[in-house]
């Protein structure tokens, strides 16, 4: 972004968010919320004294000891805690009014960024009249933005309700409602009672589908059709949903084939109550007595449709009736309100009577382990698969026919396969094909992680010839990774799999992962190992005459392979197939970046952007063979030097006992578990990506988003090549995203929270491994970017981090102080644990997308 730009946004940014921010903020000063009054009036000192307590070194008990003896005046440790969790519930609405202040600027923010907004980008096909490349492109092209329940979207519905309210307010500068508002904000629980099921957090991302999805989708839509220049637009899969919550079993044992069925209705009910309402404001106009009939009897099938699971009105009797009336609108009554009446039909169009793809997943490991028993009940084997040799098992997954009952099993997970798999054909009856189509295999790393499943399906009762599925492997490890080519190129081999995928079309979806691919890889290696995965296997399908579609696991935080979208999409290189961006949207990131209408419709339009671009303008990314040597050695060098983390014999024990890595299983934020499996040793490979992210996250450490970064480039300086990596930010757009990626993970990390443990004679020496890689990490990131501070080039990302750090300071000083008292036993360590676990939140929701 150029200097005068970057100074307009920043100056635009202080005015609307930080100056609205201290204004509204003040009000809190005369809430009557319950035993807060004095807090309010003392956070403040606090925050002061947290701050220069960390810098002169102090440890978070010390800073806690100053303040409850020179500020407050309370001696007894019963009455400090309580004290400390109103403070935290206090902070937890800071943020609350941050994110609804920041997200009520996001339209004026806007007018002064040189991101591409589809206005802008037919303004640049207008100046190259290249409108009939765009418009073929734009017929096919698609992104799906997937939605998933991983445990960091936690705002209650009621929540949400506020925080949209606030934005409105905020924008018409109402401030006596704005001062009620923040009455019932304080009035109102911001966590879950209990632990959510996960139908429970299907139905809060249902929420924000009905109340922002439906409208964003149809006006993006409507634009697009209304700039186009093709009269018979109807690329109604340009911007697709997909859903988890409901069909993501992963390391999830409360996923059942029952919450799977209920979950597809509620999408199926929530979107008739969408067409019901829209139907209910159109009826007000169509008031033209040749209407009443036909419009009165698909209002009573919609409304039955939305309270009744077992009555089914389908997309084409829906659509039937819609255009029944649109041809008697434009015969008999002028055409008068016919946009309103296209509007409708288009969303119909685009949502069907489905809403939302729900996906199913699940782990190989579990797919093994029914083959295996259903195999051992039909005798093929006596105890395990290795009985069988390679040819024998194909024989058994592609040409012999078995029929299951599930009753006949025991174990619950074999049984819960088998029914869901059973199930998965009427939840098409129900919700059409687009509403369950896809069937992702996570740590897939042979052949047999897709076999199993086609196998699967036929024994469940399904023809070979109508498994209406995409089977996609997820190759999230590095060894995944490195057998994905030969899994790929032996499964188009089979003849019986190849006639699969002749039926689905010849596409083929991908699924790489980032998440688990960080956490074993590190930043570097699991990233630049993606980006020729990708190239590889866009080869691979090439060769095979396959569309390769790949579908990318982003979390919101840069170790969990997030950080900025269009900047990732935008650099992809030109060997990478582009004919769908896939993503999944994790946790809080649902609600910051697409949350409001607004954001969702800005942020879509940046993905079609970034795929389009890469199509039509500018010289496509390619990487030269010199150049990928270097990221190469820079991806070994870093590996190595987090592999050597990884395998410390401190590793796991310090996470176990110095983090809060536990205690994300007992906040009551996800129905997952925080590890896969039972194990009662803890392992790195059952770790869940999320809990081990967000444990570095809250330590204020974010090891993950940059270890081994510092050592490698030092390497280089060392060998007199600093001006070579220099080079490589400067020219490869990849190099960079990552590099700038990594920038925003050191931002938000704070070493003077945890310096206390320094001098901690069980894991002090571990503290200096990381810190000292965390310094040189930080001037080796500024040395190759030529910047003076981290995230120099955006500002006003650079401002709301300092804002959300300032607001949260005190809650991870109470956190810290809280863990330090845990370890020595005091008495009050169920309370100290309860404070660990409830500051969790604020500092999830203050992070946005916990880098």
């Amino acid at each position: 972004m150029n200097s005068v730009l970057q100074a307009k946004r920043l100056e635009e940014f202080k005015k609307s968010v930080t100056n609205k921010f201290n204004i509204y903020n003040s009000l809190f000063l005369t809430l009557p919320y319950r035993h807060i009054e004095n807090v309010v009036m003392l956070v403040p000192l606090l925050f002061d004294q947290c701050e220069k307590g960390l810098k002169e070194g102090k440890t978070p008990q010390e800073i806690l000891e100053i303040f409850f003896t020179n500020f407050v005046d309370i001696k007894d440790e019963r009455e400090r805690l309580d004290f400390m969790f109103r403070i935290i519930q206090y902070v937890e609405r800071q943020v609350v009014l941050y994110d609804s202040v920041e997200d009520s600027a996001f339209s004026k923010l806007q007018e002064y960024s040189n991101s591409l907004s589809i206005k802008d980008y037919f303004e640049l096909v207008d100046q190259s009249k290249n409108w009939d490349k765009i418009a073929k492109k734009l017929s096919t092209f698609s992104a799906r933005i997937v939605l998933t329940a991983h445990p960091t979207q936690f705002y209650t519905p009621a929540v949400l309700d506020i925080i949209s309210k606030m934005q409105s307010l905020i924008n018409e500068d109402e401030v006596n409602e704005i001062d009620v508002t923040l009455q019932q904000l304080g009035l109102t629980s911001l966590i879950n009672a209990k632990k959510p099921t996960p139908l429970d957090e299907a139905k809060n991302i249902i929420y924000i589908l009905r109340h922002t999805y439906y409208d964003a989708i149809g006006e993006l839509f409507q634009y697009v059709k209304s700039n186009i220049r093709a009269e018979d637009f109807s690329n109604y899969n340009i911007m697709k949903l997909g859903f988890w919550p409901g069909g993501d079993r992963d390391g999830n044992p409360f996923v059942t084939a029952e919450i799977t069925r209920q979950v597809a209705d509620e999408l199926r009910l929530t979107l008739m109550k969408c067409y019901y309402n829209e139907l209910k404001a159109l009826r007000k106009k169509l008031t033209f007595k040749g209407l009443q009939q036909d419009l009165t009897e698909l209002n009573n099938k919609l409304y039955r449709a939305m309270f009744d699971a077992k009555f089914v009105i389908g997309y084409p009797e829906i659509i039937e009736s819609l255009i029944k009336i649109r041809e008697k609108l434009t015969t008999d009554y002028h055409g008068l309100y016919l946009d309103d009446l296209n509007n409708l039909i288009d969303r119909v169009h685009i949502f069907k009577t489905h809403f939302a793809t729900l996906d199913i997943r699940q782990d190989h490991s579990k797919h093994y382990l029914t083959v295996e028993t259903v195999l051992k009940k039909n005798g093929a084997i006596k105890d395990h698969l290795e009985e069988l040799s390679k040819e024998e098992l194909l024989e058994w997954l592609l040409k012999k026919d078995l029929a299951l009952n599930p009753a006949d099993f025991d174990e619950d997970i074999v049984k819960d396969t088998l029914i869901n798999i059973q199930q998965l054909k009427s939840i098409q009856n129900n919700n059409g094909e687009d509403g369950c189509n896809r069937y992702i295999i996570s740590n897939s790393e042979d052949i047999f992680s897709v076999l199993f499943v086609f196998g699967l399906f036929r024994w469940c009762g399904w023809e070979e010839k109508e498994i209406t599925f995409d089977i996609v492997p997820l190759f999230e490890t590095m060894k995944g990774m490195d057998a994905s080519e030969e899994v790929m190129q032996t499964l188009f081999n089979i003849p019986s799999y190849r006639e699969h995928l002749e039926r689905r079309g010849n596409d083929h979806t991908i699924m790489l992962g980032f998440s688990d691919g960080t956490k074993d890889g590190g930043y570097l290696k699991a990233n630049w190992s993606i980006l020729k995965t990708k190239e590889t296997l866009s080869k691979v399908c090439k060769k095979n005459g396959i569309k390769a579609m790949f579908f990318d696991g982003r979390g919101g935080p840069p170790a969990r392979g997030g950080g900025k979208t269009h900047r990732f999409y935008a650099a992809q290189t030109k060997d990478v197939a582009n004919h769908e961006i896939q993503l999944t949207i994790q946790g809080q990131t649902i609600t910051s970046t697409y949350g409001t209408k607004e954001q969702f419709i800005h942020n879509a339009e940046q993905l079609l952007t970034a795929g389009l671009s890469n199509n039509l303008y500018g010289k496509e990314h390619v990487i030269s063979a010199n150049e990928r040597k270097l990221i190469e050695e820079l991806s070994e060098l870093s590996f190595d030097k987090y592999d050597a983390l990884k395998k410390h014999e401190k590793f796991i024990p310090y996470l176990e006992n110095r983090s809060t890595l536990k205690y994300y299983t007992k906040a009551n934020i996800g129905s997952r578990p925080g590890k896969r499996g039972s194990k009662k040793q803890l392992e790195l490979s059952d770790l869940r990506a999320i809990s081990f992210v967000g444990s570095w996250s809250q330590l204020k450490q974010n090891v993950p988003g940059y270890f081994g970064l510092g050592s490698a480039i030092e390497a280089f300086r060392q060998q007199g090549r600093l001006e070579d990596v220099k080079k490589l930010f400067k020219e490869v757009p990849f190099f960079r995203a990552l590099m700038m990626n990594s920038m925003m993970s050191l931002a938000k990390t704070n070493f003077e929270l945890t310096s206390y443990m320094k001098e901690d004679s069980e894991f002090g020496e571990f503290w200096n491994i990381l810190h000292d890689e965390y310094q040189l990490s930080k001037k080796m990131l500024l040395q190759i970017s030529g910047h003076k501070i981290l995230m120099e080039d955006e500002a006003v990302s650079r401002e709301s981090v300092k804002i959300r750090e300032k607001i949260v300071l005190p809650l991870l000083v109470i956190q810290q102080n809280a863990l330090y008292h845990i370890t020595q036993n005091s008495e009050y360590k169920e309370l100290y644990e309860k404070i660990v676990t409830r500051s969790l939140y604020g500092n999830i929701n203050a992070s946005r997308n916990s880098a």
